[in-house]
């Protein structure tokens, strides 16, 4: 087995992401427990809630402006201006006003956000059950399981909003909701490839070309050309990017971090080390089935309507493969599992919101219908753009996720 083909384990049951027809339950293989992958200056900020339904901001002893948590004519546009998920909790309107009218207040903003949590978090843990059962005991779990599931979705929408906020600062607009124009064509937006790429280090980005030529083969530099393909498919090679992302950002971060020490694993520096890869051996002796028979990819175009020159086109050994393939397999088990539920889920919205809840029909044999699945017209530059930015995606939900976790330990693994 290919050392850099990996199970992403998500902490989720595989019942929990298949409890409603996303694009990730659509394919159970990819996004349930077996999915496989190939391998500032300071500001005083004081968030006061004066009175439910409301929120005022006010930077050191100055009052700044107020922002109404209730649904507003600018908080409903903050999904077609800056990303395509609508934030619905009063939290994550507050943070959709901040980032529309004040972005460099978020930082500030989303502390104290994280500190009321905490707070929250802490009171109700240290309430007693009532010591009698019956009514009084289920109204309380209850209420306490309300309170939890509020708390849940206001970080995940706060681990959004500062997804969102790391590509306004790289100056980048996020794709829309897929729509197509009056020609069918859905790849209106603008490129930003060249900015994408600049947001990984060396090493990923030879990553992330291997990834894209898996998917694209010989159409990699063609950008012109137009697809008619499968909406779902689309959408769960978008989701699988993601998740791509936030792996090779947390073993890219590892890489750096021994690169920098000094510490890098032989195999890690020879670089011819890959070569065999692709021959079907593995860098021990043992035996290997190449990545390109089991990248995910792979079975999300039928016939291979989309890698013409075949998936593995223009495959190269680089370093930073090379040095995931010296991992043993619990290492590389455990780097490559989302952590958190909440990142499952952004995963899911994110990518809903983008392409649509689709019809799924699980037939009897347990096969997806996708007969009422809709095709959409997509240029191979727009496919290109689709994928730099999921993984672009995925990297920053690592970044995120760490960065909250250090303020407001959600992470159980």
């Amino acid at each position: 087995m290919d050392a850099i083909t990996t199970v992403v384990r998500s902490p989720c049951k595989p019942s929990i992401l298949l409890g409603r027809p996303t694009i990730l339950a659509a394919n159970s293989s990819c996004f349930g427990s077996n999915f496989r992958l190939s391998a500032s200056a300071k500001l005083c900020t004081c968030v006061t809630i004066p009175k439910q339904g409301q929120r005022r901001v006010s930077v050191g002893n100055r009052r700044g402006f107020v922002v109404k948590a209730a649904s507003s004519p600018e908080s409903s546009e903050f999904s077609t201006k800056i990303a395509p998920l609508k934030l619905e909790s009063p939290v994550g309107q507050f943070l959709s006003q901040i980032l529309m009218n004040h972005p460099h207040l978020v930082p500030a903003a989303v502390e104290k956000q994280l500190e009321q949590l905490q707070i929250d978090r802490d009171a109700d843990d240290q309430k007693e059950a009532p010591s009698a059962s019956g009514t009084d005991l289920v109204l309380y779990r209850r209420i306490a399981e309300v309170k939890a599931n509020e708390r849940r979705k206001a970080l995940e929408e706060i681990l959004y909003a500062l997804v969102v906020q790391k590509f306004m600062d790289a100056n980048i607009s996020m794709i829309p909701s897929i729509a197509p124009d009056p020609s069918g064509r859905v790849d209106s937006w603008p490129s930003e490839n060249g900015r994408l790429e600049q947001l990984h280090s060396v090493e990923a980005y030879e990553m992330i070309q291997n990834h894209l030529s898996l998917i694209l083969g010989n159409r990699v530099g063609d950008s012109t050309s137009v697809a008619e393909i499968s909406k779902l498919r689309v959408g769960q090679l978008y989701a699988a990017s993601v998740m791509y992302g936030y792996f090779l950002r947390r073993v890219d971060q590892r890489f750096q971090l021994e690169k920098t020490v000094k510490i890098l694993p032989s195999a890690a520096e020879d670089n011819n080390v890959g070569e065999s890869v692709m021959d079907g051996t593995r860098h021990d002796g043992g035996e290997e089935t190449p990545q390109v028979m089991s990248h995910p990819e792979v079975s999300a175009w039928p016939g291979g309507d989309v890698s013409a020159g075949g998936f593995g086109y223009g495959i190269k050994p680089t370093r930073l493969r090379s040095y995931v393939m010296s991992f043993d397999s619990d290492t590389l088990q455990r780097y490559a599992t989302i952590r958190s539920k909440e990142v499952v889920s952004i995963i899911e919205k994110h990518t809903e919101a983008l392409f649509g809840r689709p019809e799924i029909v699980i037939t009897p044999e347990g096969a997806i219908d996708s007969s009422k699945d809709e095709n959409i017209k997509i240029s191979f530059g727009g496919l290109k753009r689709l994928v730099l930015e999921a993984v672009t995606f995925g990297s920053f939900l690592w970044d995120v996720e760490s960065y909250v976790d250090s303020r407001y330990h959600f992470v159980l693994n």
